[in-house]
């Protein structure tokens, strides 16, 4: 069995960062795809750090100018993730406007868990706030691409999920009778519970793609370590148990 994914045939986050950096007329595209798939990532995460609205979108603005600019052109992928990556430019820039605060004698304004850098990059830990933050935006983006799908297709499954996720506790024929008034439509207890798992399977499939898209390798193993570090692996189990049976 071949040990891939389909995303072995998209973008990944890397050769974006390439191209961003490039000499040719895809760079203006791959900056804009970069910084919509991780900008919302990058300003939750110094939101988080510095509690302030304006020094977050100080920060995010730092980070787009950087990639504009060609300052991330030379990031080597064998040196390790690239959420990693991401976690440790930004972390300095938090840094940064923590230090430019202080001389502006704002340091009531300051995260201060987050207020001295370590010495090494290398010995950051795994900061659960960026985790989180990585995390939502990866779910978020989901929600969107599901929407997105549901206008294209007709097929309700993000209203459905939605529905489910507001209402755990909801047995399958009073989700019928909810999703027939919101779908307009009558849908009975059995076809609630097809329509469930598809869209169960749908957002999965999402999800290993988002999340794929952060890595340079296109093995299963990867990602799904990848999955298991975001708390993620639970969404995903069923459909990566399918893949790596095909």
């Amino acid at each position: 069995m071949e040990d891939d994914l389909h995303i072995s045939q998209i973008l990944t986050a890397w050769s974006m960062v390439r191209e961003a950096h490039g000499d040719h007329t895809a760079v203006q595209s791959a900056q804009q795809q970069l910084l919509k798939r991780y900008g919302g990532a990058v300003r939750r995460y110094a939101l988080s750090a510095l509690r302030d609205e304006d020094a977050a979108d100080e920060v995010f603005q730092e980070f787009a100018l950087k990639f504009v600019r060609g300052d991330f052109g030379k990031a080597d992928p064998a040196r390790g993730q690239f959420r990693a990556f991401i976690k440790t430019v930004v972390y300095r820039l938090i840094v940064d406007y923590q230090r430019r605060a202080k001389k502006r004698g704002r340091e009531g304004a300051m995260h201060s868990n987050l207020a001295e850098p370590v010495e090494a990059v290398d010995s950051l830990g795994d900061d659960e706030a960026f985790l989180k933050s990585w995390r939502d935006e990866l779910l978020a983006r989901c929600w969107q691409r599901l929407a997105d799908d549901e206008r294209e297709s007709g097929k309700p499954y993000h209203e459905a999920l939605r529905y489910r996720v507001a209402h755990p506790e909801m047995r399958s024929p009073d989700l019928a009778e909810g999703l027939t008034a919101k779908l307009g439509k009558p849908i009975n207890a059995g076809a609630v519970r097809v329509l469930l798992h598809r869209a169960r399977e749908r957002f999965a499939e999402l999800l290993l793609e988002e999340v794929g898209e952060s890595l340079s390798s296109s093995s299963l193993d990867d990602l799904e370590q990848e999955l298991i570090d975001l708390e993620l692996h639970d969404y995903c189990r069923p459909v990566l148990d399918k893949l790596r049976k095909t």
